[in-house]
């Protein structure tokens, strides 16, 4: 039995995606604090929704789904009903094994999973990490989880922080982008709708250009870039406002943040 704790949107692609890869809806259970959304979720996909602790009493495998600044409450909640034998997986940024260990029994097994929005489209990017406890049994039950709904890779989670600031919050970073190459296009005097269109197919069609070929960003920038050309006039402009070493500095701020997650 899989529980998810915290039915909201990243709980609900989860199991959206679990049902899709062939999990009998008799095998997963949800819970969500507000009722109509629990309810509307039963009805969806035909899952039984149970109170916390019930949810952790009945499942193997119980998924943390909850923001960061609830977990406190629902610990100490979990804390006299987890037992060793289950498998405890949290997606919640910032928040370390460790901190969930020493809120329960000795000897749980926990393992952190950062994954991203693109959960909801079956495209997501997920890192999954054990905590001290966690065998190499419990990180495959983690990573089955989770391939329903995009593509899985193992770290050690001394680098989830840096997953957190390039693939957590890496969805934001494109829609910033697409939305100022959308006013751009508006400012050349396209309709918003064809600008918006242009732009979300080129980055669609890019990043499949990056998966398909393997070839290294660089290449493929260089098979754009014709000499005088208008691709190079517009990369010196955009090294000309610090574009790159905005991004270096945006990504590290994220990490940071994500460390004092951890410590908050």
């Amino acid at each position: 039995m899989i529980a998810v704790i915290g039915a909201g949107k990243m709980g609900e692609a989860l199991v959206s995606g679990l049902l899709k890869a062939g999990t009998s809806p008799d095998d997963l259970i949800i819970t969500e604090r507000y009722e109509e959304r629990a309810h509307e979720l039963s009805q969806r996909y035909g899952v039984k929704s149970v109170s916390n602790a019930d949810a952790a009493d009945q499942a193997e495998t119980i998924v943390l789904a909850v923001k960061p600044q609830d977990m406190d409450a629902l610990l100490a909640e979990l804390a006299p009903v987890v037992t060793p034998d289950r498998l405890i997986v949290t997606i919640a940024a910032g928040i370390t094994t460790s901190a969930i260990e020493r809120r329960l029994a000795s000897g749980v097994p926990v393992v952190r999973v950062m994954p991203n929005t693109p959960a909801l489209v079956g495209e997501a990017m997920s890192a999954v990490a054990p905590g001290a406890h966690a065998s190499p049994e419990h990180l495959d039950r983690a990573e089955a989880l989770f391939r329903p709904v995009g593509r899985v890779v193992r770290l050690p989670e001394s680098q989830l922080d840096a997953v957190t600031a390039l693939s957590g919050s890496g969805p934001a970073y494109v829609f910033y982008l697409v939305e100022a190459m959308t006013d751009a296009g508006i400012l050349l005097g396209l309709p918003r709708a064809v600008a918006h269109e242009l732009i979300v197919q080129t980055v669609y069609g890019a990043a499949v250009m990056l998966r398909e070929t393997g070839e290294h960003p660089v290449t493929l920038r260089e098979a754009v870039t014709s000499p005088a050309g208008t691709t190079i006039s517009a990369i010196r402009e955009l090294e000309n406002h610090g574009v790159r070493a905005a991004f270096l500095a945006a990504l590290e701020a994220a990490r940071d943040r994500s460390r004092e997650l951890a410590g908050e």
